[in-house]
């Protein structure tokens, strides 16, 4: 995990929070204590843009404010919440992608079943581990809240924070399930209706709440204006579309051995992505159709996947891919730009930090 002062702060926080709940589980005897072990262990690496998207939120209004604003524990725990909900989220996804590995490691619902083997229980291993993930992505979505309630209690702020929260996991609801509806009700649309569609899945599952929401909860704990929270969301929102259409192409050509997914594995789940509905308009009747059976296709085997990839970028999808990250940086740039026109107090240092942050996630190889 890279270090900085605003990821050391928020792993601290995790700790001692992780620390407490162990504390607490103590009560529920040893099997509990292995299920809430694993829990924790979601919590370990990352880059924890969310809970950096977070404070800057916080830096760039408190700080517009007053120069020496000082974080308040209530940031931290905001920050580090985020990072909680973020696992839950990939614990659920993996489970519902029957993915085997996350950041080189097993996957929650695999670690799990390991653990009914080594454990020498009963019964079949595989369904204990996936309804076990379950209950551990819910475990943690309570964790979460639990944060964010210790970081709000009292706070004048409570009732903006727990909105914007409580929208963030509505929108990441919503659109896992119209991501899992997609792959199969495709079928159902024209063509035409693919690039919309797959647009919406991903600003629902993923731009919302890896950037524009965690920038918005940083700036309502700091008592944002309208205009402050305004030119947040400007920013914010086409930041995390272009996130996850760097997310959608490392998902067909990352690098294994940084991302810690096997190449291609989008492909092998049948992900119905922009980059997907982009190659789909291009290709030929015939080459179409053989994309649409090999997706999905949870046994394709490298020279498979290759051949794939090929189609996509000979399409020319993948470079209109890139075209339409750039494109959504150049917006965000652009909607500081204006904000600092519009007299919107925003603070510079801040705001650097936000542009070198966006950097970091729209260019990244993991």
């Amino acid at each position: 995990m890279p270090s900085s002062p605003v990821i050391d702060a928020v792993s601290a926080h995790l700790a001692a929070f992780v620390s407490d709940v162990r504390a607490d589980g103590a009560q529920y005897g040893p099997d509990a204590a292995l299920f809430m072990e694993s829990a924790a262990a979601t919590l370990e690496g990352g880059k924890r843009l969310r809970a950096r998207f977070c404070h800057s939120g916080w830096a760039a209004v408190a700080r517009a404010r007053s120069a020496e604003a000082t974080e308040p524990a209530a940031l931290w725990d905001l920050a580090a919440s985020l990072e909680v909900f973020q696992s839950a989220a990939l614990v659920h996804d993996d489970l519902i992608d029957n993915s085997d590995t996350r950041r080189g490691r097993p996957a929650t619902h695999r670690a799990l079943e390991s653990a009914h083997r080594r454990e020498g229980w009963d019964g079949d291993a595989e369904s204990f581990g996936r309804a076990s993930a379950v209950l551990l992505g819910d475990l943690l979505v309570a964790w979460s809240d639990d944060l964010m309630e210790q970081a709000i209690s009292g706070h004048p702020q409570a009732a903006a924070v727990r909105a914007e929260y409580a929208r963030m996991r509505r929108d990441v609801t919503v659109g896992q399930m119209l991501d899992i509806a997609e792959e199969s009700a495709w079928s159902a649309h024209t063509d035409e209706m693919h690039l919309e569609r797959a647009l919406r899945v991903a600003s629902l599952k993923s731009a919302r709440y890896s950037v524009e929401q965690p920038l918005l909860l940083g700036a309502a704990l700091a008592e944002a204006d309208a205009g402050q929270r305004d030119a947040l969301r400007a920013f914010g929102h086409p930041i995390g579309m272009a996130f996850q259409l760097r997310d959608d192409v490392l998902g067909v050509f990352g690098d294994e051995a940084l991302t810690g997914k096997p190449a291609g594995d989008d492909l092998r789940e049948g992900k119905r992505t922009v980059l997907v509905a982009l190659t789909r308009q291009r290709l030929s009747g015939a080459d179409r159709a053989a994309l649409d059976a090999a997706l999905g296709d949870p046994g394709l085997d490298p020279a498979q996947v290759e051949r794939m990839q090929d189609a996509i970028r000979s399409s020319g999808a993948l470079q209109r891919v890139e075209a339409m990250i750039a494109d959504y940086v150049a917006a965000a740039d652009a909607a500081l730009d204006d904000a600092a026109r519009e007299g919107v107090a925003l603070e510079a240092s801040a705001l650097e930090e936000l542009r070198r942050l966006a950097h970091a996630a729209t260019t990244r190889t993991s």
